[in-house]
């Protein structure tokens, strides 16, 4: 089971940027999924994540400007970033709690990373 995120890059503050992530392998069911940020000599943080459910949490610092969402037939996770600011700059990880086809219970997996850089 691997995920793979995308979508980060270079924006000015204002700007939207696009995350994605998809879930592959021998995937039994997915939990939740979500997104979480580890900026430059910080901890990593939770910024959303959303049920297979479809209930969604944010962080107080993205709520009105971050939207997360996901497509439960193709296995994938969508943060949608509106309105980015300067303090969003950090490395963006996707996050989710996956049963193995063949396993015997949830685990929780981590994409590689994806680098959001937001100039003021």
């Amino acid at each position: 089971v691997q995920l793979q995120a995308s979508g980060g890059g270079l924006v000015h503050a204002g700007e939207s940027l696009r995350l994605s992530c998809a879930a592959s392998g021998s995937i039994g069911s997915i939990g939740t999924m979500g997104w979480y940020r580890q900026a430059p000599g910080k901890q990593r943080e939770l910024v959303a994540r959303i049920t297979s459910g479809g209930s969604t949490y944010y962080a107080d610092s993205v709520k009105g400007r971050f939207s997360l969402s996901r497509d439960n037939a193709k296995n994938m996770v969508y943060l949608q970033m509106n309105s980015l600011k300067p303090e969003d700059t950090a490395v963006y990880y996707c996050n989710a709690d996956i049963f193995p086809h063949y396993g015997s219970g949830f685990n929780d997996y981590w994409g590689q990373g994806t680098l959001v850089t937001v100039s003021s």
